[in-house]
């Protein structure tokens, strides 16, 4: 039976996300209109993930976020997660590693293996223990890709728009969340109690192309806030 308070987590997901991102606003001059939701990527000096580990990581956890059953009852997570909704779906990757990764775990959101995403919030509200990380410096090697699950959803990268692993980390996150906005509740339900399963690949321009003329394929078109031209399409996710 699938949880009721995930069955409403979706439901918003699915009312608040659907259309055009130019739809929905938000005024410089008014900062709690300027909403991102944080992605914490744990760095360590010694043995640090692949960047194909990371990617996969991330976007599992934002749709983890969307989709927890806390975002089905009224409070905090909520709310969070309306607000953000109703604004340009931003989200900020930042690198943590050692006590600063440690202290971020007690604030409200969900770790997928090295990556913490959080309960979004207006950008001047970001909690001191992520809002003192840095942003840059989230370069990564390729490494070795994880295998693949032929049961698994695809999200596919463009990988001639050359996107730091931080960025890359933030569209693989926007994907995850579009894709359960696009499927039913009860597909949803399975993906969730199976930990959101994902194959995440880097392509080339080509193999992309084709990718996003696949029947059923879930777009991203970037807001151009950062490295890419505005309306770019970055990654596109196929169930």
């Amino acid at each position: 039976m699938i949880d009721p308070n995930f069955t409403a987590a979706h439901q918003l997901l699915q009312q608040r996300v659907s259309g055009d991102y130019k739809a929905r606003s938000e005024d410089p001059d008014d900062p709690q209109t300027v909403q991102a939701m944080q992605l914490v990527i744990n760095l360590p000096k010694q043995d640090p993930p692949t960047r194909n580990a990371v990617l996969n990581d991330a976007a599992r956890a934002a749709v983890s976020v969307c989709l927890d059953p806390r975002a089905g009852e009224e409070g905090f997570w909520r709310t969070g997660l309306d607000a953000w909704y109703s604004h340009r779906i931003r989200k900020v990757a930042r690198r943590a590693r050692n006590k600063p990764w440690d202290d971020v775990q007690a604030l409200p959101g969900v770790t997928v293996g090295s990556v913490r995403a959080f309960v979004p919030s207006a950008v001047t509200d970001v909690p001191h223990e992520i809002a003192k990380l840095q942003i840059k410096g989230t370069e990564l090697e390729p490494g070795e890709e994880l295998p693949l699950d032929d049961t698994a959803p695809l999200i596919a990268v463009d990988a001639s728009l050359g996107m730091s692993a931080g960025k890359a980390a933030a569209q693989v996150g926007h994907a995850s969340m579009l894709l359960a906005a696009a499927r039913d509740t009860a597909w949803v339900w399975r993906w969730a109690e199976a930990g959101f399963p994902l194959n995440v690949r880097e392509v080339d321009a080509a193999e992309f192309r084709r990718l996003c003329s696949h029947q059923g394929s879930v777009p991203v078109r970037d807001a151009g806030f950062t490295e890419v031209a505005p309306g770019s399409t970055t990654v596109v996710a196929i169930a």
